[in-house]
């Protein structure tokens, strides 16, 4: 689950990270000058808060030199829908913009935390080129990007966090303070099950002190369990629509750009089946994943979320038969496809317990639902459907 800019900087500032004062508005009228922060030079920043970065580039980030113009440009930005190179040509509504006063910088650095999948760390990715995209200059630079991983037995060392100063040239007060910070960030991480916590830029200030001018913090969805407060914080305006409405029904949802709809049960299952729909020369249009326990209800609701997608010119069904029997699958799908009226050409390969009892059903129910036993097939299968072939 991602974070606002500024529900970031909140959560790093109880871990002592240091971030300027901010205010958050819905509507540009909150913005009157006594709310606003103390600014040293009189200049503000407005930035939009949407779940995205690249947000300058696309206009979502302004300069305000008196409060007049701060609340001109919270005017600007509140109800716009903000297309970014990271947001697709949809974009994201404009809620909330984060005001704050501007920063003298001197130099703009890159700092994030994350875990290394391959060596099971928290790694921790730093760079003196900040403020840029980080994938560019990994690419231009890559010994520009400094890696420094943590041993989870002991935590961060603090001969590590000097050591990291050293590396990004830090000196003054701002090598003084970087320890504190590293520190400050490790234990934000660990103590709210994150993801991912990138300081870009994390700023060297003309005075030598360190702030962290933008923050992005992606809290892990398997601990929402044990994170209430953060999670209650969900900006679901953020998010895909259709995936919401598949967390609400038990489903496992994510939009894809293709035209075959995929119904899985089973995560690996999924990502094989949208790998031979490739192999046919396919695109699927979702990865939709209905659990090993599926229902009718289950079955139903993931069609009505299949046939939303106007892009869908056909649908393959794999389902394995293993905790639940191909014949009660069966008369789920048959169920389902009777409540939502599919006429989309429907490709259903059944393995597992009852599966010939499965495929019988489905050739009997006289909807447009066509059994195949061989998973490479039914995807050749959807995949000349979805070209328009005959049933």
């Amino acid at each position: 689950m991602n974070l606002h800019e500024y529900q970031a900087k909140a959560l790093l500032a109880r871990f002592s990270v240091p971030v300027s004062p901010g205010l958050v508005v819905a509507q540009s009228i909150e913005a009157a000058p006594e709310r606003l922060p103390a600014s040293q030079d009189g200049r503000w920043v407005v930035k939009a808060q949407i779940h995205s970065g690249a947000r300058g580039k696309a206009g979502g980030i302004a300069l305000a030199d008196t409060p007049e113009g701060v609340q001109a440009e919270a005017a600007k930005l509140l109800g716009r829908t903000l297309v970014t190179a990271q947001t697709g040509g949809a974009g994201l509504p404009v809620h909330q913009v984060l005001i704050e006063p501007a920063v003298a910088i001197a130099r703009e650095l890159y700092l994030a935390m994350t875990i290394d999948r391959q060596s099971q760390r928290v790694v921790v990715i730093a760079s003196a080129q900040g403020g840029m995209d980080i994938e560019e200059v990994s690419e231009k630079d890559p010994n520009a990007i400094l890696r420094l991983q943590i041993n989870p037995t002991v935590g961060l060392m603090a001969y590590q966090a000097r050591q990291l100063a050293f590396a990004l040239g830090l000196t003054n007060s701002a090598f003084k303070q970087f320890p504190a910070l590293l520190r400050g960030l490790y234990d934000a991480f660990i103590a709210e099950d994150a993801d991912l916590i990138e300081i870009n830029p994390l700023a060297v200030t003309q005075e030598h002190q360190l702030l962290a001018v933008d923050a992005k913090v992606t809290i892990d969805s398997n601990a929402a369990y044990r994170q209430k407060a953060l999670f209650d914080q969900r900006d679901l305006t953020q998010e895909d629509p259709t995936e919401v409405a598949a967390r609400s029904s038990g489903l496992n949802y994510i939009s894809l750009t293709g035209e075959i709809a995929c119904m899985v049960n089973g995560a690996g299952l999924a990502m094989a089946t949208m790998d031979l729909i490739q192999s046919a020369g396919g695109q699927p249009a979702n990865f939709l994943d209905v659990g090993g326990g599926t229902s009718t209800e289950k079955v139903a609701a993931a069609f009505k979320l299949i046939l939303a997608n106007p892009r869908v010119r056909a649908i393959l069904v794999n389902i394995f038969g293993g905790i639940v029997r191909c014949d009660l699958i069966a008369t789920g799908i048959i169920t389902a496809a009777k409540e939502v009226g599919l006429t989309i050409p429907t490709v259903v390969r059944l393995e597992g317990t009852n599966a010939a009892e499965g495929r019988q059903m489905l050739a009997e129910s006289g909807l447009s639902l066509i059994a195949e036993n061989d998973l490479a097939s039914a995807a050749a299968r959807v995949v000349a459907l979805s070209n328009g072939a005959a049933s």
